[in-house]
């Protein structure tokens, strides 16, 4: 048994923890912030808060809102050297997975020389250190769902080659984090679903990561278990801030899961399905690869499934691990039926039967690093047969 800890990110979690940006030590006297290309931050006024409270710091800034559901590595590029030339010294992600994603890549593009696909291991990307470190971030989040409030990790695509590879070190970790749930009650409810599903695979897949330790265990069980219990009153009823605040720390704790454990390569799969096919969100990638990928690892790991099938509230007791293990797909269907994302099908999003191969190539090409962590090594055929079995 041995394990690293370190997660460096100051984290303040609760309703209304947004609030102590006026107070917080910042660690600059210039953000660039970056949001997402719609209209949530501005309209749902959280824009309007964070410069508010910014400005009640002495602190300035300036807003990059071009980024993407899928980010894209242009929009790094292009960020980073908007904060060049603008002086600032730190980079602030308010809203989603998406926007603090990329405000991780653009805080390595401020202070290192090049290409981002130059850092980037996997792939095209050239694997380089990141020798200049990064100028530090801070993550507002809006939604619950990737936890990379906690993490180092940063998601972008390479558009042109359809490259879509998570990336991260020991700088990319933000130095503050805050998890307000009441900046998530305006999440709609198919996003919603769509997050937390996401957190919930995080934890999944961390824990039946090959590096999983003690620790994550414990983190990875106790998040499956507050989305399964949480995120059917959290999607019904997105003002209901009790289940909004639960399904937050289940997200939180995800991230931290995936800082000391890893994902798998179901999310190397869902990568490549939306590298090629952008309007597919995330999680829902995840939810229609899910009933497939999970049915083939049941056996390669009875004893995991059958603590996250606990975890989630099925009934085990008395059953031996293999037939615990199959408790666990039932408890995922019936979660994604309270959720209401059950029917959802790849070729509603465009995808075709054909394309499979080239998508079963694109995650060894990708994203091959997470086919190491899984608990059985799959070769290309299984992993083409596990998206054909998926493919609705």
């Amino acid at each position: 048994m041995s394990f690293t800890y370190h997660i460096p990110t100051r984290i303040l979690f609760g309703a209304g923890t947004l609030n102590a940006l006026e107070t917080e030590n910042l660690p600059g006297k210039k953000a660039l912030i970056v949001i997402s290309a719609g209209k949530s931050m501005r309209k749902n006024g959280y824009l309007d808060r964070v410069t508010s409270l910014l400005t009640k710091q002495g602190v300035s800034y300036v807003v990059f809102d071009k980024i993407l559901p899928n980010p894209i590595k242009a929009h790094v590029m292009e960020a980073a050297d908007l904060a060049r030339k603008e002086g600032c010294d730190f980079i602030i992600g308010l809203g989603g997975g998406s926007s603090i994603d990329s405000a991780k890549s653009i805080a390595v593009m401020v202070k290192n020389p090049g290409d981002y696909w130059d850092y980037v291991g996997g792939g095209t990307g050239k694997g380089l250190p990141t020798t200049n470190g990064a100028l530090p971030v801070v993550a507002i989040t809006t939604t619950a769902g990737t936890g990379t409030e906690a993490d180092p990790w940063t998601v972008i695509t390479q558009e042109e080659t359809h490259e879509k590879i998570g990336f991260g070190n020991i700088h990319t970790f933000p130095v503050l984090s805050i998890v307000d749930p009441e900046l998530m009650l305006t999440v709609p409810p198919e996003l919603t679903a769509y997050q937390g599903f996401d957190a919930f695979f995080h934890s999944v897949e961390g824990y039946l990561a090959t590096i999983a330790t003690p620790v994550s265990d414990v983190m990875a069980l106790k998040s499956i278990e507050l989305v399964a219990k949480y995120l059917p009153d959290a999607v019904k009823d997105g003002s209901n801030v009790e289940a909004r605040t639960q399904v937050a720390l289940a997200n939180t704790l995800a991230g931290m899961v995936e800082s000391i454990s890893s994902c798998t390569s179901e999310h190397s799969m869902e990568h490549a399905l939306s590298a090629y096919h952008p309007e597919i969100a995330h999680g829902a990638g995840l939810i229609m690869l899910s009933e497939a990928y999970h049915s083939f690892f049941l056996d390669k790991a009875p004893e995991r499934y059958f603590d996250m099938a606990r975890a989630m509230g099925e009934t085990v007791d008395g059953l031996k691990p293999a037939d615990g293990a199959k408790a666990f797909v039932k408890g995922l269907l019936k979660l994604q039926k309270a959720c209401n994302v059950d029917n959802l099908k790849m070729s509603a999003f465009g995808v075709k039967l054909d394309e499979i191969p080239t998508l079963a190539e694109n995650t060894r090409h990708a994203m091959a690093g997470l086919f190491k962590m899984d608990p059985y090594t799959l070769s290309l055929d299984e992993t083409e047969q596990i998206i054909k079995a998926a493919y609705k």
